[in-house]
């Protein structure tokens, strides 16, 4: 028996020439006896081809013959650098994104004879052109394929894009998408759609492909051309290259109209050939992909390894200048439109600038606005203030409403804009100044307070006090949290003692973090559970209920500003969630609970969520609500009562006990106080600058919070056309 000590100084001396011949034979036998899989030939054998040419496509696959290597031999160079195969026709072709040349591998589906699934019509609309565009090919598709069920969704109002766009579900398999979409030289909700394509095309965490099992997709965009030519429907195209990036196979190219010549015309040919290849799915089946595109993806590769985040403008618009007749790739204005520092949230030659200046809004810089509603008028005529002067003394006449940022980060069903503001995740345009805005907002603000000189009614003297702002209301239109120096815009609010009321909407937790003290903090709390929140808010962060819970832990830690939870009651939505509301109330600890049915502001319809006069409670409704929430709040040991009520706002307000002193109420601000305490430095909270709530305010009183001071004026008409309705 051989010891080990032979053994292992057997290896020491010869433990080269062993390692040296092994791998000399390794070499010799990968060289000389190795024979890697066969490639698929670029060509069928002739019976297979004679048989696809023919159109028998009866067979659910084609054997490929693998041993006739010459076709691959004979190919050109050109087509010998990239992996090029012919397949049966139920595959569609997928580019492995690799390298600089295209590479093309197959997937199977299965087509049938006509048009293989449903059908989804996606349309963006401001001004109502597209979404008439699109009843339109609805119209057609239904006359021309009458088996098939059409589904017309607004793309602004999805309540979940990764539902169709990210992770569809399996009855979604072989359906057709549709798209009619606007271009515009300004922010439109489109923009957060396109965002999240590409951020879906982009993040390794999810499927790259997720829309190859589509039957297909086709994509038509207007646009104006005499007025943005370089860009002529550049939101339709980016929309075409991204799906089909995500493994969509495109059913028929890209249509465009111009809205001011021939948009019409041009739709109406586009549906007539859409029609004839719907018709036969086989021409769907046979995309070929672009080798042209892989040159995008080396330049995507070469930026993410180089870790730049943002394109080279200069070099992009030199490239752009250098195009033959004046043609600017799809890539390169996309490129240019999501990185330019310059972009304005809503541009004066918009049509979102339109939309909202004929609401009534005035545009202040590019992203803030400014409006008087309806209780400033009345309040000047004498005819009663809103809600808040009920609950905290804010008189409606002093009260200026305004937003240093338009754009939302929800699409809520009750929203009076109607998706016509901008929306978005991140701030993504120019900045303009707090200072700018604030002056821009009250030199707005006046001069439409000038315009209700004419009015009858109003009161000269409360005409005069309009003039001198002392209430600023941050809850118009979008998410005022969002503007980047909100603080700075909230001080000089307080610099010029105009008190602060800011609203937000619970989804943007590092700037309510960081947002310093205001006169009163709103958080709107829409729903008491996930689902609920998504149906009803339309959230655009995919994170949104973890964002949300967050939200109220931060408000939990506020305890020296004054907090409200604001409840917005929509009837077939939430009005039986007073147990969940209940506990989001012990997670969050606001001073006070704000309950108001929802203000029917025309019938909107958002993603499959209607909203009509059948959604807004009756206040008997409302108040029922009410007993029930402050139940559950009894039930969980919490010290709330129900403290005001203002039944013309058909709104009630539950506030914490300690409001409830010797039994008075003291819900009401005492402003010059709290201006007082701000200029001291000194730290103060919510106790230090209250005022007496006024009888007529509190719950159950005869005027059911009507200031007896005021004129109450009944519209009988209007009253009886709302109850029938």
């Amino acid at each position: 028996m051989v010891s080990s000590s032979k053994v292992v100084s057997f290896w020491h001396e010869a433990r080269i020439p062993v390692i040296l011949g092994a791998t000399f034979c390794y070499v010799y036998w990968r060289l000389c006896f190795y024979q890697p899989r066969a490639t698929i030939p670029k060509k069928l054998t002739n019976k297979k081809d004679q048989s696809l040419e023919n159109g028998n496509h009866n067979d659910d696959k084609l054997e490929v013959d693998y041993n006739e290597q010459s076709s691959t031999n004979d190919a050109s160079s050109d087509d010998q650098d990239g992996e090029v195969v012919v397949i049966s026709s139920n595959a569609v072709p997928i580019r492995h994104k690799k390298s600089r040349k295209a590479k093309v591998f197959t997937r199977r589906v299965t087509v049938k004879p006509g048009l293989s699934g449903d059908v989804y019509i996606f349309y963006s609309t401001l001004t109502g052109t597209t979404e008439k565009f699109a009843k339109r090919l609805e119209h057609e598709i239904q006359n021309n394929f009458a088996n098939r069920k059409v589904s017309k969704i607004n793309i602004d109002y999805i309540d979940d894009l990764d539902t169709y766009f990210v992770n569809p579900s399996k009855e979604l398999d072989q359906v057709i998408y549709l798209f009619v979409v606007p271009s515009y030289a300004s922010e439109s909700p489109l923009d957060y759609f396109i965002e999240t394509l590409k951020d879906t095309y982009n993040d390794f965490r999810v499927d790259s492909k997720p829309l190859r099992k589509l039957g297909g997709y086709a994509v038509f965009g207007t646009g104006d051309k005499e007025s943005w030519e370089e860009a002529f429907c550049y939101q339709a195209l980016l929309i075409d290259k991204y799906i089909g990036k995500l493994g969509a196979p495109r059913a028929f190219p890209v249509g465009t109209g111009d809205v001011k010549s021939n948009a019409s015309a041009e739709f109406d040919e586009w549906i007539e050939h859409l029609s004839k290849t719907l018709a036969d799915p086989e021409s769907v089946a046979h995309q070929v992909v672009d080798a042209s595109e892989s040159e995008d993806d080396e330049d995507e590769q070469e930026q993410q390894a180089n870790g730049e985040d943002e394109v080279d403008i200069n070099k992009k618009e030199k490239k752009v200048a250098q195009k033959k007749d004046g043609v600017v790739d799809v890539e390169d204005m996309g490129v240019i439109m999501a990185n330019s520092q310059k972009k304005e949230m809503v541009g004066k030659d918009s049509p979102t600038y339109a939309a909202l200046t004929k609401q009534g809004y005035t545009i202040v810089g590019s992203h803030s606005g400014v409006k008087i509603c309806r209780w400033t008028k009345s309040a000047l005529r004498g005819r009663g203030s809103c809600y808040k002067f009920a609950f905290y003394g804010i008189k409606s006449h002093l009260c200026m409403e305004t937003t240093p940022s338009l754009s939302c980060s929800n699409k809520c069903v009750f929203c009076w804009r109607h998706g016509t503001n901008p929306v978005g995740t991140t701030w993504r345009w120019q900045v303009d100044p707090p200072d700018q805005i604030l002056k821009g907002a009250m030199e707005g603000h006046y001069k439409k307070i000038k315009q209700m000189r004419g009015v009858p009614g109003v009161q000269a003297a409360r005409f005069a006090e309009a003039f001198t702002i002392r209430h600023c209301a941050l809850s118009l239109v979008g998410e005022p949290i969002f503007y980047p120096h909100i603080n700075e815009f909230v001080g000089m609010l307080h610099d010029r003692k105009i008190s602060s009321f800011l609203v937000c909407n619970a989804q943007h937790p590092d700037q309510l973090r960081k947002m310093s003290q205001v006169t009163q903090l709103y958080v709107s709390i829409d729903a008491s559970d996930k689902e609920s929140l998504r149906r009803i808010d339309k959230p655009l962060h995919r994170d949104f209920w973890e964002r949300f819970n967050e939200c109220l832990d931060i408000l939990r830690t506020k305890q020296t500003q004054r907090t409200v939870f604001r409840l917005t009651l929509v009837k077939g939505f939430n009005l039986n969630e007073a147990a969940g509301y209940a506990r989001l109330v012990d997670q969050a600890r606001p001073c006070f609970i704000e309950i108001k049915g929802v203000t029917y502001c025309g019938t909107s319809t958002s993603g499959k969520e209607e909203l009509t006069m059948a959604n807004v409670p009756f206040y008997d409704e409302v108040k029922d609500f009410v007993t029930a929430l402050n139940t559950e709040l009894q039930a969980l040991g919490l010290d709330y009562q129900i403290a005001a009520e203002h039944a013309h706002s058909c709104c009630i307000l539950i506030a914490q006990s300690k409001f409830y002193i010797n039994g008075e109420w003291y819900t009401h601000i005492d402003y010059d106080r709290f201006f007082e305490l701000q200029a001291s430095g000194a730290e103060f909270g919510p106790m230090d600058y209250i005022a007496k709530t006024p009888d007529w305010a509190v719950y159950g009183s005869s005027e059911a919070g009507f200031n007896p001071e005021d004129e109450r004026v009944t519209r009988r008409a209007k009253v009886a056309v709302a109850a029938a309705a």
